[in-house]
C-alpha cells in the first residue's frame, strides 16, 4: 500500500511527486507511456510566461505569477536550462493598444515585476524583423524559456533519487474506491494507495470518472502545430514575441529556444472529445501557422525548417485550472485542465498539491536526507578544450561523438540511460541529451543510439522502441 499514487508523469505529475518525496511517505508515479514527458510536456512552446494575462482572481493567474518567481531556483537545483529573456506582446492597432493596456493593469494586480508598455522605437530596437506599423508592445522582462521535457525528466529523476517509484507502461484501466484508499488497475498490474492524485493531462476527465459516480469536468483536446528552424536562424528574434491574444489563446508566436533554434507556432484547433491522440501535423494547419505569423513578421526563414510537430492542450470546460479534492470521492485529488500557462505554473502547482496532501495524511515528517539537487549533466558542447581533454582521459566514451549535428558523445548517452528515470527509447534519449535534434533529425546518429541502448540495457536491438510501445525500429534481420 502506497501513501500516494500520482497518475501521469508529465511535468505536473513529476513535479508533484518530487515535492511529495520530501516527506517520509511512499509515492509512486504511474505513467501510461514508455517514458516520462510523453504528452503535452514534450510538445509546447517551452515558455515560462510572466503571468500578466490570466485574471488575478483565477487559479491560472495565481499559479502563473507564483510559479514564474520560483522557476529560477527550481531550475538551478535540477540543472535545467532556463533563461529570462523577456516577452513582448506586440500591438499594431488602437484595439491592440487597448488590449495590452488591460494586460498591463492585470499584470500589476498580480505583481508581475518590471512590466511596462514600450513605444514602437523601443520595440524595433529589440526586434528589428517585425512588420512595419508597430504601435507599441507590452514588455515583461520576467518571461523566459526552458526545456519542458528536461524539466519533467529532472523532476522525476530527483523524485526517484529521493525514494519515489516510477512505473512506466502503466495504462490505468479502472480505479476502485476501497475502505482504506484506492486500487488502481492497469492492463496487467495493479497498485493500492491511500490517496490518488490525478495528473493525467487530456485524459484527466476519463481517469476521474473511473472512480466518481458524477462527472465534475470535461477535458477536450486543443491541437497546436509548430515549425522548428535550424540553429542557423539564431538571432532572428531575441525575445518571446506574441501577437495580441484572442479567446483561442495567446496566438501564434516566434521565440528562440534555449538550444538556439527558432520556434514558430502554434495554431489553435479544437478537436473532438475522443481525439486525445491526434498529434499528427497537417499541411493545411501548418500553412495556417505561416499565415498567422505573417501578421507579426513576413521575414521568417522557413527555408531553414528542420522539422514540424504538434501537441495537445488539455482544455477544461471550467475555463480554469482544476486543482482541488474531488467533490464526490474522498482522497482523490484532481490536477486537471493544466493548459498554458501550466509549465510556468508547475512549481507553484506542485507546492499547492503537496501542502493539501500532506495535511490530509496527518502526522508526516520531512526527510532529513532529502536532496533537492539533481546531479549535473555533463554537456560536452559547453566545455572548454582543456575540460574536454581531462574528461576524455578519465572516460574515453566522452571522446566518441555519436551525434555530429549537436556534438553529443557516447558518454552523455550512457549517462542518460543509467540515471534514475533514465531513457529507454530513441526519443527518450533525444529529449535528455539531444542526439537526433539537429539538422539531420537522427539520420546519422539514430542507428548508433539504438545500438548503445541495446548494449546498455542488455536487450535485443529489436526490443528498442522509437517512442511508444508499438513504435518498433527493427523487426528482424534481412535475408533471415
Amino acid at each position: 500500500m502506497y501513501d500516494v499514487a500520482v497518475i501521469g508523469a508529465g511535468v505536473i505529475g513529476a513535479a508533484v511527486a518530487r515535492e511529495l518525496s520530501r516527506y517520509d511517505i511512499s509515492v509512486v508515479m504511474l505513467e501510461r507511456e514508455n517514458d516520462v514527458a510523453c504528452g503535452t510536456t514534450k510538445a509546447n512552446s517551452a515558455i515560462v510566461h510572466a503571468g500578466y494575462d490570466a485574471s488575478a482572481s483565477s487559479m491560472k493567474g495565481q499559479m502563473n505569477a507564483k510559479g514564474n518567481a520560483m522557476f529560477g531556483d527550481v531550475c538551478k537545483d535540477l540543472d535545467v536550462p532556463f533563461e529570462r529573456i523577456g516577452s513582448l506582446v506586440v500591438a499594431f492597432t488602437d484595439e491592440d493598444m487597448e488590449t495590452i493596456q488591460g494586460l498591463l493593469e492585470n499584470g500589476i494586480k498580480l505583481g508581475v515585476p518590471g512590466i511596462e508598455i514600450i513605444d514602437s522605437k523601443a520595440v524595433y530596437e529589440m526586434e528589428p524583423n517585425l512588420n512595419p506599423g508597430v504601435r507599441g508592445a507590452l514588455w515583461a522582462p520576467s518571461a523566459g524559456i526552458t526545456e519542458p521535457w528536461e524539466l519533467a525528466i529532472a523532476y522525476a529523476e530527483n523524485a526517484c533519487e529521493n525514494g519515489a517509484e516510477l512505473k512506466l507502461n502503466f495504462n490505468v484501466q479502472d480505479i476502485e474506491k476501497t475502505a482504506d484508499g484506492f486500487t488502481v488497475k492497469g492492463e496487467d498490474q495493479e497498485i493500492n494507495a491511500k490517496f490518488v492524485i490525478n495528473c493525467a493531462g487530456v485524459y484527466a476527465d476519463k481517469v476521474h470518472d473511473m472512480v466518481a459516480s458524477v462527472p465534475e469536468f470535461k477535458i477536450h483536446p486543443r491541437r497546436g502545430q509548430y515549425f522548428l528552424l535550424d540553429k542557423t536562424t539564431e538571432g532572428f528574434v531575441n525575445h518571446v514575441v506574441f501577437p495580441c491574444p484572442t479567446k483561442m489563446g495567446k496566438g501564434t508566436l516566434v521565440v528562440p529556444t534555449v538550444d538556439k533554434n527558432i520556434l514558430v507556432g502554434p495554431d489553435s484547433q479544437d478537436l473532438g472529445m475522443e481525439d486525445k491522440e491526434a498529434v499528427q501535423t497537417t499541411a493545411d494547419r501548418l500553412q495556417h501557422v505561416r499565415d498567422l505569423v505573417s501578421n507579426l513578421t513576413t521575414k521568417v526563414p522557413f527555408r531553414e525548417q528542420i522539422t514540424e510537430f504538434s501537441g495537445l492542450r488539455a482544455e477544461p470546460d471550467t475555463g480554469d485550472f482544476i486543482i482541488d479534492w474531488s467533490k464526490g470521492v474522498e482522497g482523490f485529488y484532481n490536477v486537471a485542465g493544466i493548459k498554458s500557462p501550466g509549465l510556468s505554473s508547475a512549481p507553484a502547482i506542485a507546492e499547492r498539491v503537496k501542502d493539501a496532501v500532506v495535511e490530509a495524511l496527518g502526522e508526516v515528517e520531512e526527510k532529513a536526507a532529502f536532496n533537492p539537487v539533481r546531479r549535473p549533466r555533463i554537456k560536452m558542447e559547453h566545455l572548454s578544450d582543456d575540460e574536454k581533454q581531462a574528461l576524455i582521459e578519465k572516460d574515453p566514451r566522452y571522446g566518441r561523438i555519436i551525434c555530429r549535428c549537436e556534438m553529443i558523445s557516447e558518454g552523455e548517452i550512457v549517462d542518460a540511460i543509467h540515471r534514475a528515470a533514465g531513457g529507454r527509447t530513441i526519443n527518450g534519449i533525444k529529449r535528455r541529451v539531444r542526439p537526433g535534434a539537429g539538422r539531420c533529425q537522427g539520420g546519422f546518429c539514430g542507428p548508433r543510439v539504438l545500438e548503445i541502448l541495446s548494449r546498455e540495457l542488455g536487450v535485443e536491438a529489436t526490443e528498442i522502441r522509437h517512442e511508444g510501445k508499438e513504435a518498433r525500429v527493427l523487426i528482424g534481420e534481412t535475408k533471415a
